[in-house]
């Protein structure tokens, strides 16, 4: 069951009642705070405590055989279960087969093709993985996804690697159709029975831009995602690329003064990010994910893992939650293709773009870009990497140096309102420093819904 994310909707808040968010509080401050305001932000929210993963205590021995410990799998966090499935990845080469996290037993369940080489069965076991012994490698299910991009990119399609079946996902919205269905088909079924499966969606593919409130260039609005600290040491925030197609200068109210501008931009291609700095350089830029009236604390950027439980802010919805479906997915807009993204049933809808995508544990995962259906019907969603758009842009984020990751557009929550010192210090922000006091805000709508946990993180729709 997903958040319901109707503007407006009554949202679930912890204690079990409800909040409905008016629409004039769905706009976003990047108003400087005091640092003593961002002082109490930061004291109020919740902590990451990520256990580090070392390989080489896998107890193998050299006959391959391991210890019952070493080889049972060990139960651990989604972020934990992220870094341990990049490391697998390296160790087992082309035997590698992809990963993904099962949530109900918490245990990273990592796909390996095991040839005549049982020492690679050995290794990720011992390295604490639940082993499934698959017939398609990684690299193989990717050049299954080059002949798609070569032979079928046609508007309306996209596909993603699917580690729980350990095949291609392809899809394609309600435009595909007549001849364009036929290629498509025809290119799946080339790729052979074991690759890839194929499916229809009502919806129709397309960036979820539009016009209303949040962050403006132009007539658009978007969403900011999280806050960083640009190469150069100055602060900005990282957005959806196609959101800049708006214009260059943003503003935190419609028809505003610019508060930021576009500094690098990628989409179509590659990507789907853009990197906006703050205009004035005193600019307070926190590394919260504001919810409502509570806040959790961004602490790094981490890699998505397929079966992991996710949360979106966005302007127009506020939060929802679900799972991650699929990786290195390709999406064939009408304005172009875009590479490297995430698919998720997450619910999304115009105004969500350039949004945040995290965890409750602190991880900064990715920004909206795009997909079909709404929060009523549900349908496919996509998002861009925050590590790639990062590393692509010379930014940082989180503990890591970075003023910050707070996510999301539309933090305001009106003039003199409790958002501003972040969830639990009690503090009337009051005034205009209200808006960015508990971290530049996650999507728009911030006292949207569910809540943080001040020890658990995010308080799931499920």
């Amino acid at each position: 069951m997903r958040t319901n994310c109707h503007p407006g909707a009554p949202q679930k808040l912890p204690d079990g009642g409800t909040y409905s968010v008016p629409q004039e509080e769905r706009s976003l401050s990047h108003k400087r705070i005091p640092k003593r305001k961002a002082a109490i932000a930061a004291g109020s929210v919740v902590a990451l405590g990520a256990a580090a993963i070392l390989l080489p205590n896998a107890n193998a021995s050299q006959d391959g055989s391991s210890d019952d410990a070493a080889a049972a799998p060990k139960t651990l966090k989604a972020g934990d279960a992220s870094d341990l499935a990049s490391q697998l990845s390296g160790l087992l080469g082309e035997a590698f087969g992809g990963s993904y996290y099962d949530g109900d037993s918490q245990q990273l369940v990592v796909n390996v093709v095991p040839g005549d080489n049982n020492n690679v069965v050995v290794q990720a076991k011992a390295a604490g993985a639940k082993v499934r012994e698959v017939e398609n490698s990684w690299s193989e299910l990717r050049d299954g996804a080059s002949t798609l991009k070569s032979e079928a990119t046609i508007a309306g399609t996209s596909w993603s690697i699917d580690p729980r079946t350990n095949k291609l996902l392809v899809t394609a919205d309600s435009t595909v159709t007549g001849a364009k269905w036929d290629r498509l088909e025809s290119t799946v079924q080339e790729l052979g029975s074991g690759m890839a499966t194929i499916k229809k969606s009502s919806g129709t593919f397309k960036p979820f831009v539009s016009g209303g409130d949040a962050i403006f260039a132009g007539g658009s609005r978007c969403s900011l995602g999280f806050n960083v600290t640009a190469g150069d040491g100055s602060p900005a925030f990282l957005t959806a690329g196609h959101c800049t197609l708006g214009g260059n200068e943003w503003s935190d109210t419609q028809g505003g003064q610019p508060i930021a501008t576009v500094d690098q931009s990628t989409f179509p291609g590659n990507g789907d990010f853009a990197l906006v700095k703050y205009d004035d350089p005193a600019t307070e830029a926190p590394s919260d994910v504001n919810t409502g009236n509570q806040t959790v604390q961004i602490t790094e950027a981490a890699e998505a893992t397929v079966g992991q439980e996710v949360f979106r802010m966005g302007s127009t919805t506020g939060l929802a939650d679900g799972q991650v479906l699929g990786l290195d997915a390709t999406v064939n807009y009408p304005e172009g293709t875009v590479t490297g993204l995430i698919q998720t049933d997450v619910c999304a809808e115009p105004g969500d773009s350039g949004g945040s995508l995290f965890t409750q544990d602190g991880l900064a995962i990715g920004l909206t870009s795009g997909g079909s259906g709404d929060c009523t019907v549900g349908g496919e969603t996509f998002f861009q990497p925050v590590t790639t758009a990062l590393e692509a842009v010379g930014a940082t984020l989180g503990a890591g140096g970075a003023a910050g990751g707070g996510a999301g557009a539309g933090d305001e929550a009106g003039a003199g309102d409790e958002a501003g010192a972040g969830a639990g210090a009690d503090e009337q922000a009051g005034g205009d420093e209200a808006g960015a006091g508990a971290g530049a805000g996650a999507g728009a709508g911030q006292d949207a819904g569910q809540g943080v946990e001040d020890n658990s993180g995010l308080t799931e729709s499920r």
